[in-house]
């Protein structure tokens, strides 16, 4: 794995702005930034033709106009141009193997469509190996500087979701909100009518729950201490609950669970609720 921030760039207004949140993801972390395109019908360089005949020169006027823009406010920041000869899907799927972050822009449109990711892009995050992270553009799009999210499911081993999610906060020195969502025990909830039998239920199940986060997360407060994290049960879906907890804030972590082949890549609701509906970047982090 190469210590590198990928994006994908294909020309349009929200992979630049894609790149711009690459390139000061990569200045934090000290990474460079390598800047994709990919073309099925790119040629071999040939040297000795005119630069009219030249059938890569979109392409390359892709990469160095970025390149150009990165460069001007990035002046320290390594910064790699990467032409593909490929489909598209194949080279950011490669390019996230050897990143330690993928980034793509996308299309912020109304509250249903919410991210115009098309095919590449949601074949994308349910195979990428590495995280990937989805920047947000246009009506909906929502900017609020001072915390990140991670949504934790508890079941199962989350430790590549919870290494960024610390990580993130401590490279940007601003506080760790883990959210948790569940809702009540489905046969203490359904105990007739009485209130105090529901409000006895839900305190049951929001205190196991949190039990179960601080023990989550004790080790990796012990590993971060710098990093303040704020934790938070929530009794609703998970769904809705990353969704919500995302609205005050400038990135959603969430896992997505790596799946035996013989199931094939597949996105689960938390994840699907995310990148339709949060009105921040969201960085789908996978995981065992």
């Amino acid at each position: 794995m190469e210590q590198v921030v990928t994006v994908g760039l294909d020309g349009s207004p929200e992979s630049l702005a894609a790149a711009h949140w690459a390139a000061d993801e990569a200045e934090r972390r000290e990474l460079a930034l390598r800047l994709t395109h990919a073309w099925i019908l790119l040629a071999p360089p040939t040297p000795d033709s005119p630069a009219a005949d030249d059938q890569n020169y979109w392409s390359k006027r892709i990469v160095h106009d970025a390149h150009t823009e990165l460069a001007r406010d990035h002046p320290k920041l390594t910064i790699i141009e990467d032409l593909v000869a490929d489909e598209a899907e194949k080279a950011l799927l490669d390019a996230a193997a050897h990143s330690r972050l993928l980034v793509l822009g996308s299309r912020g449109l109304d509250r249903v469509a919410s991210f115009f990711l098309g095919d590449i892009g949601l074949h994308t995050i349910a195979r990428a190996e590495r995280p990937v992270v989805l920047m947000r553009t246009g009506p909906g799009a929502r900017e609020h500087p001072g915390r990140v999210v991670v949504g934790l499911s508890l079941h199962g081993p989350q430790d590549n979701l919870l290494e960024f999610a610390y990580v993130t906060a401590f490279t940007r020195d601003v506080p760790l909100y883990a959210v948790h969502g569940r809702k009540p025990d489905r046969a203490h909830a359904a105990a007739g009518g009485d209130g105090m039998a529901r409000d006895t239920a839900e305190r049951d199940t929001k205190e196991r729950a949190r039990r179960e986060l601080d023990e989550v997360l004790r080790p990796w407060r012990e590993k971060f201490p710098r990093v303040r994290v704020v934790d938070e049960v929530r009794l609703e879906s998970p769904a809705r609950a990353v969704v919500q907890a995302a609205a005050d804030s400038d990135l959603l972590m969430v896992g997505r669970r790596k799946h035996p082949s013989a199931l094939g890549p597949r996105l689960g609701p938390v994840v699907q609720a995310a990148v339709h509906h949060a009105g921040c970047p969201v960085a789908v982090v996978p995981h065992e």
